[in-house]
């Protein structure tokens, strides 16, 4: 295994300029703070209001808050439906898939009882003096108030909370599988509060961190807003996170320097914005806030035109990294094609991907497409043996194995049979929608909970293209390098992805600096070969950027050109950039 450089960044944040005095740390800043704000009223009734997202850990929110000594105290989920009508409500959404359900169309105020809202109005109502509290997920639906703080958290730490216990939002299942409680957040709450926080961002005037326990940060609307302009109008990076699997390898241990007791990484999410969060720094303080707000509130700027037309207020391409150096195999999968995907679980475009082989061991492979002239119907009898513990599948009778070495790009376009072998560090590069994985069939082993883990047949067998096999598969999909380019100094090559993939890649190698230009898409950007290198504007846009080895990084379209060099350690050498924009 190659060891290199270990520079990489595991906290990367944006210096929002113009609001260092714009932020709070502790609670006791905080309510400081806020008392002053309501004393400026100079009114005998004031209304704080808390809206939530779910996850946020309400006990600790309201024991703090009560130090104000409110009146009158309204708990939001006072005005919801029933757990039990709800669950009625979302049962189509959730169905009885273990891992899959439907997106959701419905919004925050579907779960709320106008009557009990109405009935909560007549009660402030009728408060002559004094503070008015109201706390909770959707505390907004009642009223927006003179005060409207609205309390965040990054989805990773939620998901951290579902292992911890933690249940969802309006349902008793503390003790449910992760897989069930995270799909319905997926499906269902997330969704929920998204569009909430989308319909009242404009009118927040606090936003409060609350991904530490007993430790937030907060920051005035105003500042948040115009730290998530400032971010769409410069390089920047959203803060990676990293998980264990059943697969997982040693690579990232060493080269990101985590921690060397963990048994392995599997995961990484380095750019991936709906499940990545960023930090915004205002003086002191450092806000974490979900990267996904960015494109949320700057969709334009950061996606283009273009892009934020055809994909809304989404971010299509995906950075990840799957580590199996000195692991396994990941699991034999397919995804679905983009009919299946929409007709079936509401998603607008699906899982096209790609294997860009970072670093890999001699005998790394890639699994890709099926062997020519394989009977269709005994290669599914077989996974459905495997899949009852009947027979071990024998993958060398059907499924292509092609040798894989460092920076080999294999293409997937969506129905390709396909799965990494062991000991390869993969950065995967794809479309957005990540959870639409078909398993089909896992080399006999059980997840890190012990339990089988989930096997998808009855999905992927209506996806797998019978027809990729092994002549077309290495035509279309193996290492398509096609020179752009060359002058001294610089390369520029077109690596992918496959024409019924809507992301292109181009790999850059370079001694001296590049001129790039975004041409109207947002452009994602990893790394590859190299300690460091300058992100630069050539008309002083931003300021000088630095990124590390193996580090994702993302270019707004409204940055229009960059130029990239080799800088700090790599001076003098040739360095490269994998890059993906939207066609």
């Amino acid at each position: 295994m190659i060891r290199k450089y270990n520079n990489y960044d595991k906290y990367p944040e944006v210096t929002v300029k113009g609001y260092d005095k714009a932020s709070w740390e502790g609670y006791d800043n905080i309510l400081k703070e806020i008392k002053n704000s309501l004393s400026a009223f100079k009114k005998e009734k004031t209304i704080l209001v808390l809206d939530f997202y779910p996850g946020v850990r309400e006990e600790e929110v309201l024991k703090a808050f009560s130090k104000l000594n409110p009146a009158l105290t309204i708990k939001a989920e006072s005005c919801t439906y029933s757990e039990d009508i709800i669950n009625s409500l979302i049962k189509d959404n959730l169905t009885e898939d273990r891992v899959f359900g439907v997106l959701t169309t419905k919004k925050l105020q579907d779960f709320f009882i106008q009557e009990k809202i109405e009935e909560a109005r007549k009660t402030i109502d009728s408060l002559k003096e004094g503070l008015v509290l109201i706390y909770g997920v959707g505390a907004s639906l009642i009223t927006k108030g003179d005060i409207l703080a609205y309390f965040d958290l990054a989805r990773w730490e939620i998901q951290l909370r579902f292992r911890a216990g933690m249940p969802n939002w309006k349902a008793d299942n503390c003790k449910a599988p992760i897989l069930s409680k995270y799909k319905r957040g997926y499906f269902v709450e997330w969704r929920l509060a998204d569009r909430h926080k989308k319909a009242i961002f404009s009118d927040i005037d606090y936003l409060v961190d609350t991904n530490q326990k007993d430790n937030p940060k907060m920051a005035t609307g105003e500042a948040v807003r115009e730290g998530l302009k400032q971010v769409a109008e410069r390089p920047f990076r959203v803060v990676p996170y990293f998980d264990p699997g059943v697969w997982g390898g040693q690579w990232m241990k060493e080269v990101c320097s985590l921690d060397k007791e963990a048994s392995n990484f599997a995961w990484s999410f380095d750019g991936v914005p709906e499940e990545n969060s960023l930090y915004l720094r205002y003086g002191d303080v450092r806000i974490e806030i979900p990267s996904i707000d960015a494109v949320f509130f700057q969709p334009q700027k950061l996606l283009g035109d273009k892009v934020h037309a055809r994909f809304g207020t989404e971010f299509p391409i995906r950075f990840d990294f799957l580590d199996t150096m000195g692991g396994g195999n990941l699991s034999l999968q397919v995804h679905p094609l983009t009919e299946y995907i929409q007709e079936n679980f509401g998603m607008h475009y699906t899982q096209d991907e790609s294997y860009y082989i970072l670093d890999c061991e001699e005998d790394a492979c890639v699994y890709l497409g099926v062997k020519e002239g394989i009977n269709k119907n005994e290669m599914l009898e077989d996974l459905k043996k495997a899949e009852k513990g009947e027979i071990s599948f024998p993958d060398h009778k059907y499924i292509n194995k092609f040798p894989a070495k460092k920076h080999d790009h294999f293409l997937i376009p969506a129905g390709t049979i396909h799965c990494s072998g062991k000991n390869a560090m993969v950065l995967e590069i794809s479309s957005t929608p990540y959870i639409f994985t078909f398993k089909l069939w896992d080399w006999d082993r059980v997840g890190l909970d012990g339990l089988p883990r989930p096997i998808h047949l009855q999905h992927g067998e209506k996806v797998i293209q019978w027809d990729r096999a092994t002549t077309w598969v290495q035509n279309n999909l193996v290492d398509k390098v096609e020179l752009l380019k060359e002058e001294e100094g610089i390369r520029i090559e077109k690596t992918g992805l496959h024409e019924r993939e809507f992301i292109e890649t181009i790999r850059h190698w370079f001694s001296k600096p590049v001129l790039h230009e975004t041409h109207g898409s947002v452009n994602v950007l990893n790394l590859v070969e190299g300690a460091e290198a300058l992100v630069e504007s050539p008309s002083g846009k931003f300021e000088p950027f630095i990124v590390h080895y193996a580090e994702t990084f993302i270019i707004p379209a409204s940055v229009e050109e960059y130029t990239i060099r080799p800088y700090g350690k790599a001076e003098g050498e040739e360095i490269g950039t994998i890059k993906a924009y939207v066609r």
